[in-house]
């Protein structure tokens, strides 16, 4: 018997209750407050860093991941991971190779076509429903497990913990790469570190809002944030929250409505990017010498 789903009603406290009424909504919640505080942490690292270009391609070769995965019948995070963790290691040796930014974005540009390819081939060869498809691509709370929970929970505390690890030298090799290299900092290993860490972490997105909408968590939380502060601390801290609420409130629209989650984590996390962007620019107009103002 399949389970039927409530609409929204005008109590807010019924509503709660209902999105913590079946497991695996509870679930999903679990899971995307895990995934929504790593994403928050390491995207904002990423858009200091300017490496939202890295992060595409990955997000891309996440989708060839789980679709091979599927078609071999084994554990959807295992794709997930394991394209994204070699394609980080892809990205990096193109990223140290002597062809500079146009022979890095030649491989980043490859890899995208070549995972995209894969993909479908993939798709094409299971002989599944196409909702498999759009599940891969855009994302679903419907299939999440408890013990796809406890995956992402012991691969976030590991990122996290790693982050924290390499954090200040990562933020010192991401504000000022040349001064940090002369200083004796590692750049070369940090990057391929932070690399690994973005891998996991748009796998572990990708699971939630799907393969092709993992920028939605990674880049636009990190972005607003940015705008809002530039202080490291708080400018951190604040990703992370908008992460989340982006997260819970997308879950619980789509748990309510008939369009996939990743649809309205994309729209709420770009609406709150929007206004504030616009609040700023309203700011600025009224106080010229105020810092980011335009000239």
């Amino acid at each position: 018997m399949g389970i039927e789903l409530a609409g929204l009603s005008w109590n807010p406290l019924s509503d709660l209750g209902q999105l913590t009424e079946f497991p695996f909504m509870v679930q999903a919640l679990e899971a995307g407050t895990i995934v929504a505080t790593l994403a928050g942490a390491i995207g904002w690292f990423m858009v200091l860093r300017r490496q939202t270009f890295a992060g595409h391609p990955l997000s891309v070769i996440a989708f060839p991941g789980a679709a091979g995965a599927t078609l071999a019948g084994l554990p959807l995070a295992l794709g997930y991971f394991g394209a994204c963790g070699l394609g980080a290691l892809v990205l990096s040796v193109a990223g140290s190779g002597r062809g500079g930014h146009s022979g890095e974005s030649a491989v980043t540009g490859t890899v995208q076509a070549v995972g995209l390819g894969l993909g479908f081939l993939f798709v094409t060869l299971y002989s599944g429903q196409l909702s498999e498809l759009e599940s891969l691509l855009f994302g679903t709370f419907l299939g999440i497990t408890a013990s796809q929970v406890q995956t992402l929970l012991w691969v976030a505390i590991a990122a996290l913990a790693a982050l924290a690890a390499i954090g200040r030298p990562l933020l010192f090799a991401s504000v000022d790469d040349a001064v940090a290299g002369a200083a004796g900092v590692p750049t070369g290993a940090l990057s391929l570190a932070f690399l690994l860490l973005l891998g996991m972490a748009v796998a572990a997105t990708a699971e939630i809002t799907g393969a092709l909408l993992v920028f939605a968590l990674l880049v636009t939380p990190a972005a607003t944030a940015q705008q809002i502060t530039a202080r490291p601390a708080p400018g951190l801290m604040l990703s992370v929250g908008l992460a989340l609420v982006v997260t819970w409130v997308g879950l619980g629209i789509a748990y309510f409505s008939p369009y996939p989650v990743g649809f309205w984590v994309t729209s709420i996390s770009f609406g709150l990017y929007v206004a504030v962007r616009l609040l700023r620019a309203g700011l600025s107009r009224r106080n010229p010498e105020a810092p980011g103002a335009p000239a």
